[in-house]
């Protein structure tokens, strides 16, 4: 699913508040070093009707610089030049802090959004997700906005991070080097500071003509029962201006239906009936539609090729009997049909590196039971 575009012209001006993490767990050229660039990357991209405000926690938090127009840039920069790194981390501090700010700062017609840049590691204050989650969903339902985007490896804390943006009604980004900091901030930088649709939310209903069993990848903690589906009371997610939404399952077709006879749409009908129900931000109105899916196979072959891959370096129970060298044949595959763009041609870097990782036949640690979340239906 894809959310439409908006014109970099035509997007709202923007009021942004940055948390920064400037805890000693920062102190590291691709953790706080990589933080610098990136915000610097931002304002490259921002004009004269924004403003910015940094906030910065360690032991404490602080207000580096309240809301200032992009018109000061130099004054931006050297706030951001200042960060250092200092003390423990006190999430929670910083996340109020930040939100008291963007307080001072709402105004009607304008996108507000705070921006966390950090490595998820909270260790003063509220320290868990569940703690901390009480403090910020009280100022999404006032109209701020939490992008969260995480910094660095090993004691990286992607579960916070993730939980953080899902109940701030915001989005998750994870930063390893300059290459995706310019891909969050400068590609896509539209679609990751506006929001087009709240509270979207898509079913799928396979044909039981063609489906025995499926399985859902991923969206553990974002499932929502079939009967919940009109329910608009229901938290659900949100989606930035030429956004794109993937949701893969793994099915058993029936016996007597091969998978070539549903590319070819030789079926009793579609794959599957998808229907898609969201606010639209403009006019606030509940829209929702339904599109039968008749799966393209060569887009799907990557994507496909990627969960497999992501199953694998999870030991996921359904990837018990999946193989590197398999996966990297299917990904050369679609690559090789689709083109080899640069984002593509890292993924099959990452997947061979793995591959020379990865013990030969290894298969200790998988898990021995399937979550309740990800069995099939």
């Amino acid at each position: 699913l894809k959310a439409r575009e908006v014109a970099v012209a035509d997007r709202k001006p923007c009021t942004l508040t940055f948390v920064v993490d400037v805890s000693g767990s920062m102190n590291m050229e691709n953790r706080l070093g990589l933080v610098k660039r990136a915000l610097k990357l931002l304002l490259d991209q921002m004009d004269r009707r924004d403003e910015v405000g940094i906030v910065t926690y360690g032991s404490q938090a602080r207000v580096i610089l309240p809301h200032t127009p992009l018109s000061k840039r130099a004054d931006l920069e050297r706030a951001i030049d200042w960060l250092m790194p200092d003390g423990s981390t006190n999430a929670e501090a910083g996340l109020r802090e930040g939100y008291r700010l963007a307080d001072l700062a709402l105004r009607p017609g304008r996108v507000h959004r705070i921006i966390l840049c950090s490595d998820g590691v909270a260790n003063v204050g509220l320290t868990g997700a569940d703690e901390i989650l009480d403090v910020i969903r009280g100022e999404a339902r006032r109209g701020i906005e939490l992008t969260t985007v995480g910094f660095g490896m090993n004691n990286y804390n992607d579960v916070l991070m993730e939980q953080l943006a899902d109940h701030g009604d915001g989005s998750y980004w994870y930063v390893d080097d300059i290459d995706e900091a310019r891909r969050v901030f400068v590609d896509t930088l539209t679609g990751t500071l506006q929001t087009v649709a709240r509270q979207a939310k898509a079913q799928i209903e396979f044909n039981p003509a063609l489906v025995d069993r499926y399985r859902l990848i991923g969206y553990e903690n974002r499932d929502v029962a079939d009967n919940e589906f009109r329910n608009d009371a229901i938290d659900a997610g949100e989606v930035g201006a030429g956004h794109e939404v993937t949701a893969l399952f793994e099915l058993k077709l029936k016996p007597v239906v091969s998978p070539a006879s549903v590319v070819a749409r030789k079926t009793p009908g579609p794959l599957a009936i998808v229907r898609i129900r969201y606010e639209d931000v403009e006019s606030g109105e509940v829209r929702e539609d339904q599109k039968g899916l008749w799966p393209p196979m060569i887009l799907f072959q990557l994507d496909a090729a990627v969960a497999e891959f992501a199953e694998i370096l999870r030991h996921s129970f359904w990837a018990r009997e999946s193989r590197l060298d398999g996966v990297i044949t299917e990904a050369r595959q679609a690559i090789r049909r689709l083109g080899e763009r640069p984002d593509r041609l890292e993924l099959l870097s990452m997947m061979e590196t793995a591959q020379r990782l990865w013990p030969t036949e290894r298969r200790q640690g998988w898990r021995d039971d399937a979550p309740d979340s990800s069995r099939e239906r």
